[in-house]
């Protein structure tokens, strides 16, 4: 039996070569939100948190762009970078899935961007891990309590 629970969508994120083009579109056309800037060498990454809609339902939209578009991750390639789900309980999600032959991603878990502690789904398997997301990289979010009571 699966010990964990997935809550609902965390987030997605979107990636380009220029963020201020997704901003233009996202929060100046669409009225998302702008929530904070989110900078990280090690993950190539330089992205704006934007927000839709309120509350423990509201999504995340990751707005992204590569520090270095030539090094990897590539954070713009392919352009909707990766599916974020809220899970109640991310350690045993991670161990029973790991367990069943799923690929995960160099890093384990670990802080994420809006400071929630996040792991991710390889996807593309492998021979010792043949289990992936075939083809979408998918983040696994832990939930905070309001989050988990609202979506449960």
């Amino acid at each position: 039996m699966r010990p964990f629970k997935v809550l609902g969508i965390q987030q997605i994120a979107i990636g380009n070569t220029d963020k201020e083009k997704l901003k233009k579109f996202w929060v100046d056309l669409m009225g998302l939100q702008y929530v904070k800037t989110f900078v990280s060498e090690k993950e190539n990454v330089d992205e704006d948190v934007l927000s839709l809609g309120k509350g423990p339902a509201a999504v995340e939209v990751d707005i992204m762009q590569p520090i270095n578009a030539d090094k990897s991750p590539k954070v713009h390639e392919p352009k909707l970078n990766h599916v974020g789900l809220w899970i109640d309980d991310l350690p045993a999600a991670v161990k029973w899935l790991g367990e069943q032959g799923v690929r995960f991603t160099p890093g384990g878990i670990r802080p994420g961007a809006s400071g929630y502690d996040v792991c991710f789904i390889h996807p593309k398997g492998n021979e010792e891990f043949p289990l992936c997301s075939e083809g979408v990289l998918v983040e696994l979010v832990q939930a905070p309590q309001d989050v988990i009571q609202a979506l449960s």
